[in-house]
């Protein structure tokens, strides 16, 4: 019987169907952060129960961790220092691999596991962490889960997890001039809204996401979570195993080829059947970005945002007028050219090396618009050093961006950072909920190049006429 490739891990990894309908899945990691990570040690500790394979066990300090130059165990974070001094305490007591503040491949959870071969195609990877599905672009299983369940992970390498069903999402054709990962996810958001993929596990397939580099996929797969989806992920191919090949945590020798071998049947087979598939041409996406409070709302940046449909119901009304107001713009009123105070690009969404090229690119020879407050935060140390041996970091200096060390940072606010009261931003981030920058921030989900077209511009911009 033709499997889908979701099927084919999952059975791979079933220890046992449960009565009431859930199965009990094997996971090969767990990655862990100071924010939620140090509570599951913490807990797992005064039950008296030990991390049953801690070689399979990771950690960073991403989430809470200041970026600022020159930083160090203190946060603007509230009780900031507590979570890090606790976490760094759990993984010595659990003999844990910790990417510490200062150490060399510190940086975003999602980030650090893809570039170091931690996640790999087939694997089952947790993570307390809702955008542990960014890591299925490798075509592994991953998602996010509570410390609760971290808890039992760590304990017996098991979860109990429901079956969630399958759907294939096909981009068709080729991507557009300008047009990047992001505007495909935001674009497909945008059209099926935020509770689309709600209770699948989506594939993301088709000429287009086939031509991503590795870096697009996480950024594809990134998002699903942003559409409900259990989680995302990506047939493994050739771009894939090219990625891994000679990462710290892949195989070497001959497990390499034991695991290229093993890594090649992971595809859907032909006739196997998904529960739901949606199909996108990709001649209709253009640059995307938000205008609302919800990623759902997402249009081409030349658009207006858009007006009530005439058969919305009552909620989805309220729901709108909410929008409009707390993102102050008008139904009708042009996207383009609305004024932004500040400008972000960083998150486990944007902010590899990839995205940096990009946006250097658009920001050469150029200068960030007075009055906007410009932050790159690189998504990982290793992405930061590689950035600064192309000399990217002077491109973003030079045009008056700041440079700070990798971490989660400004993406949400934890009672630290923030761009300041009702501030208008430009983000390359994930989440456009209210406050998710600062106190009652505007924010505007779009591409790194759209980040950087517009702090440029000063205002909301078409990063096509930047390129």
């Amino acid at each position: 019987m033709d499997r889908t490739l979701f099927e084919k891990i999952w059975q791979h990894h079933l220890v046992e169907e449960l009565d009431d309908g859930a199965a009990l899945i094997y996971i090969d990691r767990v990655f862990l952060h100071e924010r939620t990570g140090s509570i599951a040690l913490k807990s797992l500790e005064a039950d008296n129960r030990q991390v049953v394979s801690p070689e399979h066990v990771f950690c960073t300090m991403d989430h809470i961790v200041d970026t600022m130059v020159g930083r160090d165990d203190n946060t603007k974070v509230p009780s900031g220092k507590n979570f890090i001094l606790a976490t760094r305490e759990a993984c010595i007591d659990a003999n844990i691999k910790l990417f510490d503040v200062n150490d060399p491949q510190q940086g975003i959870v999602h980030v650090v596991s893809p570039e170091l071969g931690i996640v790999q195609p087939g694997a089952t990877l947790v993570c307390p962490d809702s955008h542990t599905c960014s890591q299925g672009a490798l075509g592994a299983l991953a998602w996010g889960i509570g410390s609760s369940e971290a808890e039992h992970a760590l304990a017996t390498k098991t979860l109990r997890v429901s079956k969630p069903k399958t759907m294939r999402v096909n981009f068709h054709g080729e991507m557009g001039f300008g047009v990047s990962a992001k505007d495909m996810i935001l674009h497909l958001i945008g059209t099926y809204g935020a509770a689309g993929g709600a209770g699948y596990v989506i594939e993301f397939a088709g000429s287009a996401v086939e031509a991503l580099e590795i870096e697009g996929r996480l950024t594809l797969c990134n998002m699903a979570v942003e559409f409900s989806a259990f989680s995302g992920l990506v047939a493994p191919d050739e771009k894939a195993i090219t990625y891994l090949k000679g990462r710290e945590y892949a195989p070497k020798g001959e497990l390499w080829q034991q695991a290229v071998t093993y890594w090649q049947s992971l595809f859907s087979d032909e006739q196997a059947q998904f529960d739901k598939t949606i199909e996108i041409d990709c001649a209709d996406i253009s640059p995307t970005i938000t205008w609302g409070n919800s990623p759902q709302h997402a249009c081409s940046v030349n658009s207006r945002v858009p007006s009530a449909q005439a058969d919305a119901t009552q909620n989805q009304l309220k729901a709108l007028k909410r929008a409009y107001e707390y993102m102050d713009v008008q139904p009708g009123s042009a996207l383009k050219g609305l004024p932004i105070g500040a400008a972000f690009i960083g998150s486990c969404t944007n902010s590899r090396i990839s995205d940096l090229r990009l946006a250097a690119k658009v920001l050469k020879g150029r200068k960030v618009a007075d009055n906007v407050n410009a932050i790159c935060v690189p998504g990982s140390t290793t992405v930061k050093r590689q950035a600064e041996a192309e000399g990217l970091d002077k491109i973003f200096i030079a045009a008056g961006f700041e440079w700070r060390e990798a971490g989660c940072s400004m993406c949400f606010f934890a009672g630290g950072e923030s761009f300041g009261y009702r501030q208008r931003v430009v983000t390359s981030t994930n989440r456009n909920f209210e406050s998710r920058q600062g106190p009652e921030t505007r924010s505007h989900l779009a591409s790194p190049a759209t980040v950087a077209a517009s702090a440029i511009a000063g205002c909301i911009a078409d990063v096509r006429e930047y390129l």
